[in-house]
């Protein structure tokens, strides 16, 4: 089956990000669907996640109506992923919401990358792919980050296993960071476990969104004898006061993001943030999934750049 059956559409949240996939694998971009096997790229840029999402659906819907052979939604970053779980009385699990408005909108297949709770793939009932960015974020590492004297570090007991992940395959210590919050996005209070001391601390995360924890963090670690602090995450939502905050710590010296979110510019208000390339993985993800090919590959290697 060639590429020229695939068409990729892509809704207003990050054409960017939609035209470097289409790059790689010479896609065709907004024409007839009918018959064909369709990839509907859209991410959540902040602060218009309802609209980005209403986009995906009706774009989803539309070409349900247009009778597409196959609809595959690549959500690189996927919306209310923070809402998996009733934690408290009364709390919406929005996450799953999301997933039965996507089937009902028709979609046979989901991409995504780095979901903040992998067990959202259990609330859909159709494929889930959840690709890493793991494999890209550990050749940045390698090849701008000096590891005789660096430990991997998580800010949270939640992204242990995938602080822990990195840390095994770069061969270095670990540690990690129990934050204490008196209420949603207020911590009170954060305690180091394992030795930083005279070491570069790469911060290990799955998103950056106010970066109240991560500023905390780089303080904490900074406190405890670190050299240097350096953040690697996935999503770099940033919103609200985040980049004024980033600009006021002057104990973290680098942001390094994916593109998975489209970043308003926010690049160019703060020069610590680096920018990280994964429109390589997620093109190969959709190649593969209309040659049906096997996407585990994907999981631990990088495509190249």
């Amino acid at each position: 089956m060639s590429t020229n059956s695939i068409k990729l559409l892509t809704g207003n949240s990050h054409p960017d990000l939609a035209k470097l996939v289409a790059d790689r694998i010479s896609l065709t971009i907004g024409e007839s669907v009918r018959d064909e096997d369709v990839f509907v790229l859209q991410s959540t840029a902040p602060g218009d996640v309802n609209d980005d999402l209403m986009e995906l659906l009706i774009m989803i819907r539309a070409c349900k109506d247009a009778s597409a052979r196959r609809i595959t939604a690549v959500i690189p970053c996927y919306p209310y992923a923070r809402q998996d779980k009733k934690d408290r009385s009364r709390a919406p699990i929005t996450a799953k919401l999301v997933a039965r408005m996507l089937e009902v909108a028709g979609v046979n297949h989901v991409i995504t990358m780095d979901l903040h709770a992998s067990q959202i793939q259990g609330f859909f009932n159709i494929p889930v792919d959840n690709l890493y960015a793991e494999p890209t974020s550990l050749r940045w590492i390698r090849e701008n980050v000096s590891l005789d004297q660096a430990v991997i570090v998580s800010p949270d007991a939640g992204g242990v296993k995938r602080a822990t992940s990195i840390a095994g395959r770069l061969d270095l210590p670990f540690a990690v960071i129990h934050k204490e919050r008196t209420r949603p996005g207020e911590i009170s209070r954060m305690t180091l476990t394992g030795e930083v001391r005279g070491k570069t601390a790469i911060l290990i995360d799955d998103m950056a969104d106010t970066c109240g924890t991560l500023c905390t963090a780089a303080e904490v670690l900074a406190q405890h004898g670190t050299t240097q602090v350096i953040s690697v995450v996935t999503h770099g939502i940033l919103s609200g006061d985040a980049i004024k905050k980033l600009n006021a710590c002057d104990k973290l010296s680098k942001v390094v993001v994916t593109n998975t979110v489209p970043l308003l510019g926010k690049d160019k208000e703060c020069d610590k943030i680096r920018i990280i390339d994964i429109s390589p993985t997620l093109a190969e993800a959709c190649r593969r999934t209309h040659n049906g090919e096997s996407v585990s590959y994907l999981f631990s290697n990088a495509p190249p750049s």
